[in-house]
C-alpha cells in the first residue's frame, strides 16, 4: 500500500469531496455525486482537476504538506 502524504477536503454544503496523496505522486479523489451517491473513489491526473480546486486545495492543505502538494499538482 502506498504511504499517504495528507488527505484534503474541499467540500462544499452537504457533498463531501477530498482528495488524498500519496507519496509515489498518486491522488485519490473520494466524493459524493449527490445525497444518494456517496463515497465515490477514482484516481486521478494533476490535468484533471480545474484550477479552481487545485486553488481550494492549497488553502486547505495543512502547511506542512503544501510545498509537496504543489509540486505533485504541478501548481501553479
Amino acid at each position: 500500500m502506498e504511504n499517504e502524504i495528507c488527505k484534503i477536503s474541499i467540500s462544499t454544503n452537504w457533498l463531501g469531496d477530498e482528495y488524498i496523496f500519496y507519496e509515489d505522486d498518486k491522488i485519490k479523489r473520494v466524493y459524493d455525486s449527490n445525497s444518494l451517491s456517496s463515497d465515490n473513489t477514482e484516481w486521478v491526473e494533476p490535468k484533471q482537476i480545474s484550477k479552481h480546486n487545485k486553488d481550494k486545495i492549497i488553502k486547505n492543505c495543512p502547511e506542512e504538506f503544501k510545498e509537496r502538494i504543489m509540486m505533485i499538482l504541478d501548481y501553479p
